[in-house]
């Protein structure tokens, strides 16, 4: 494991109104990682990650960010330190285009907007074929790229992804995969993703968390990660 941590959480709790989701989560993810969180369905890994971002409020626990609490920062604090998120879901800005989605990162993000757009059209090159399309008439799987695009535009330090494969054919699948990782190694991105796919998981985690009831119970190391059992135990609903 890398020893440089970018992010640290420790004893993350959380709920919805009276009901606990989070009861305990602790991570600890160095710098260039790409990590995974895994789980059943409804084990609190998509709250996990609004916890994360700060759309959802922590009841107790840390959350630290490049050595610095965050975990009282609200969500465009922390997008403006580095942290991008990607929701399940996608949530693009339906009615504006392609282009138009990737200047509001530009206006907000960090670093050189301009060269990080290209670096978008370079990595996917049917959003530069599309850029004047508006983003609510994509096919799923572009509105996915565009997703990560627009984060990535933000010049983020941390990426959230929240279950990228969903929905999306595994050519295109395959292709994100390949692109997250040359965004690791180009930029020295860390990824944090959510994912259910059993192939996306083995295919680009170096490392895996395990939650269930709302706790990380196990940690999964890469040479775990080369036995398909090891992981699918932990996805069965």
């Amino acid at each position: 494991m890398a020893t440089e941590p970018v992010l640290e959480v420790v004893d993350l709790r959380a709920s919805y109104g009276s009901t606990p989701v989070l009861r305990g989560i602790d991570m600890r993810i160095g710098k260039g990682e790409i990590v995974s969180l895994i789980g059943r369905n409804g084990v609190g890994k998509t709250t996990t990650m609004r916890c994360l971002i700060g759309l959802l409020r922590a009841t107790s626990g840390q959350i630290r960010f490049q050595g610095e609490l965050i975990t009282d920062l609200p969500a465009d604090e922390r997008a403006r330190r580095g942290i991008g998120y990607i929701p399940q879901g996608r949530q693009v800005f339906p009615r504006m285009t392609v282009e138009e989605n990737l200047w509001v990162s530009r206006l907000v993000g960090r670093g050189d907007g301009r060269r990080l757009t290209d670096l978008v059209y370079q990595h996917f090159p049917i959003l530069k074929e599309r850029r004047r399309q508006s983003a609510g008439t994509l096919s799923g799987g572009q509105q996915q790229q565009l997703a990560i695009g627009r984060a990535l535009v933000g010049n983020p330090s941390l990426m959230l992804l929240d279950e990228p494969s969903e929905g999306i054919q595994p050519s295109i699948v395959q292709m994100i995969c390949e692109v997250l990782r040359s965004i690791r190694d180009q930029l020295g991105t860390t990824i944090l993703f959510v994912e259910q796919n059993l192939d996306t998981i083995m295919e680009i985690s170096e490392r895996c968390y395990v939650a269930d009831k709302g706790s990380i119970i196990a940690e999964i190391g890469r040479d775990q990660l080369q036995t398909r059992d090891a992981v699918r135990q932990h996805l069965l609903i």
